[in-house]
């Protein structure tokens, strides 16, 4: 059976909310193929005696294992099941200021200071320092994400300034990645921000997203999204996906093994039909509302709290102020993430949006 297992903590070969892919027909099988793929992953989770050590917990869609059949709970194809360690020791200590910075974090029973611990091991992604990248960046920053990259090779302008809220006057013809990145330092020290001052291209975004658990796509054009949803399709990362356009605005998630930007649109429309925000125009709070919604994904998916937006489409009307709800799934026919993809490999993104050859004409 294939089955999408979810791991949290420090594992042999594996990162932190690393998504990989198992298989067995029960959870002893399914530790085993592990084992196979990871020697001494076994170690970190049996005792010498076989059975689970007590500081993990495995669940399997969102049961845990000891409620089922313990190591025997079977496994069908598409279960998801996530391993679960304690943080062990000093991991578990804040220093007097972070214990007042995130106390209302803290005091969330659904957060706690483990969960805290978790943000603050977490490392983010963010495609975009711009309308969307900047309400995410402050907010995730501000919930103590430890580590945060911001990939943009642009300079901040006065048109930015009406939606783009890392930046500032002061900020007139610097790299948005350096402004962003000293904005995020006045807002939470504790982040590390590494700074991607470059255009992402099918060379160089395997190498990037691989430091990062999440990648939060705030992206402005067609090329780069699907780049990113390719990308984190290869690279098993979860993608936390919005866009905007004038009054209106989306977001969605797409978990590794369940679907991606394809899935949603099959086919990019023709260089010229979709006009962008700076021909279209765009509402400068939009971006501000879709952007958090963004975040909370993110924060929710480090929790494992909630229920994720992976599956669904939340669309949202400023003009009517209305939130509605579309389905999202994955579609087996997927050429990069369906059960027989014929994409195996990052493509050129502007032939296949059509504006390399648009450009010729």
């Amino acid at each position: 059976m294939a089955v999408s297992v979810r791991v949290l903590g420090q594992f042999p070969g594996l990162t932190r909310s690393r998504t990989v892919e198992g298989h067995g027909s029960d959870i002893n099988g399914l530790i085993a193929d592990l084992e196979r793929q990871y020697p001494g992953f076994r170690g970190l989770v049996y005792d010498e005696k076989g059975e689970v050590l007590g500081y993990v917990n495995i669940y399997v869609n969102g049961d845990e294992i000891r409620s089922l059949r313990g190591k025997a709970t079977a496994l069908q194809n598409g279960d998801e099941v996530t391993l679960l360690p304690a943080i062990r020791g000093s991991a578990l200590s804040f220093t007097e200021e972070q214990i007042k910075r995130y106390s209302r974090h803290i005091i969330l029973s659904q957060v706690g200071g483990k969960g805290q611990r978790r943000l603050l091991e977490a490392s983010v992604l963010l495609i975009g320092a711009g309308g969307l990248g900047s309400p995410a960046g402050l907010y995730l920053a501000a919930a103590g994400i430890g580590k945060l990259g911001i990939v943009d090779f642009d300079l901040v302008d006065l048109s930015n300034l009406h939606r783009q809220i890392l930046h500032h006057n002061h900020d007139l013809g610097r790299a948005k990645v350096v402004s962003a990145a000293e904005a995020i330092a006045d807002v939470n020290p504790d982040v590390e921000v590494v700074q991607h001052q470059v255009q992402l291209t099918s060379e160089n975004v395997m190498d990037i997203i691989a430091d990062y658990d999440i990648v939060v796509d705030g992206s402005d054009n067609f090329p780069t999204r699907y780049l990113v949803s390719d990308a984190c399709v290869f690279g098993g990362k979860p993608n936390i996906h919005g866009s905007i356009f004038r009054f209106e605005g989306m977001a969605t998630v797409f978990l590794p093994g369940k679907g991606c930007y394809r899935c949603l649109y099959p086919v990019p429309p023709q260089p010229g039909a979709v006009p962008s925000c700076q021909e279209a125009g765009v509402l400068g709070v939009l971006p501000g509302i879709i952007g958090l919604i963004q975040a909370t994904e993110t924060i929710k998916f480090i929790l494992d709290i909630g229920e994720s937006l992976n599956g669904r489409l939340l669309l949202f009307d400023a003009l009517d102020m209305e939130f509605r709800e579309v389905k999202c799934r994955r579609n087996a026919n997927c050429p990069v993430c369906g059960d027989n993809p014929t994409i195996t490999n990052l493509i050129d993104y502007e032939e296949f949006c059509g504006i390399r050859a648009a450009s010729h004409q």
